[in-house]
């Protein structure tokens, strides 16, 4: 993987990006766990975890499914590949198997796998249709596929307003653009999973609407953090704005009343026919 590839990733690859990414797993990780049990993934389970990062699911995934189930990992980023492999090494894991790809351009392992798992994967990537095509071919007939993807990102807003946020969110939104992705590609997954010899078993909106000492907080405000700096590091804002979004932040966390509604999430659950 070549450094410009690394770049490519919108929000980066970094290590203050894979300690966010941890962040945001433990913020999600009771919803996950509760959407994998619903889903039917136990002991004995194949799943390919797409899309896997540095790899937080993957780990949570192996110890599901145990040593009679296996885990395949794919993901494009180099940095992230070295992380989960750390991972694998340190935690003694022989039902992992990773594997460095490009989701658009390269084969998925063949499976045929009982379950596929993607988070914040097809909002990223430059055809996401195309994706949804290759899960099914990865998958058994009855496997089912399990996605986290954005619905309306736009319903990420601060109570009081708090105007600087908002343009940060706009700036994200934008740049999202720019790198060929589509934040919200939930609403259209649906059509795609049908299209693709897919029947969609659930949708479930998940949002909330947090204060400052609830743990799921954490989630957005971190990405506020580490994303400020990879905008200057794009050229997309000035230092002085970041800090302006940094002192409203800030406000936010300490003010009462305060509330933050998060970007909406649909969670959706697909059988192969």
């Amino acid at each position: 993987m070549s450094p410009s590839n690394e770049r490519d990733y919108v929000l980066g690859t970094h290590d203050e990006e894979i300690t966010r990414l941890g962040v945001q797993h433990r913020a999600w990780r009771p919803v996950v766990l509760g959407c994998w049990k619903a889903a039917g993934v136990t002991s004995g389970s194949g799943v390919l975890d797409v899309g896997a990062g540095p790899g937080y699911a993957t780990v949570d995934l192996a110890e599901i499914v145990g040593h009679r189930g296996c885990v395949v990992a794919v993901e494009r980023s180099t940095n992230f590949v070295n992380a989960i492999r750390r991972t694998v090494k340190e935690r003694s894991f022989s039902n992992v198997e990773v594997r460095e790809l490009d989701l658009m351009n390269d084969d998925l392992p063949a499976g045929p796998f009982d379950f596929t798992w993607c988070r914040w994967v097809l909002c990223f990537v430059s055809n996401p249709e195309l994706l949804v095509k290759k899960l099914g071919n990865a998958l058994r007939k009855g496997g089912r596929a399990i996605f986290h993807e954005y619905g309306q990102y736009t319903t990420w807003l601060f109570i009081p307003q708090r105007v600087c946020l908002e343009k940060f969110r706009s700036h994200v939104i934008a740049t999202w653009h720019e790198s060929g992705g589509q934040p919200d590609t939930g609403l259209q997954l649906p059509s795609w999973l049908i299209r693709n010899g897919f029947s969609v078993r659930s949708v479930v909106p998940r949002i909330f609407c947090l204060q400052p000492d609830d743990y799921m907080w954490q989630w957005p405000s971190a990405f506020i953090r580490v994303h400020l700096l990879r905008l200057q590091e794009l050229r997309v804002i000035e230092a002085g704005f970041a800090d302006q979004v940094r002192s409203e932040l800030a406000a936010a966390e300490k003010e009462r009343p305060s509330f933050m509604l998060t970007p909406l999430v649909l969670e959706i659950v697909a059988e192969k026919m």
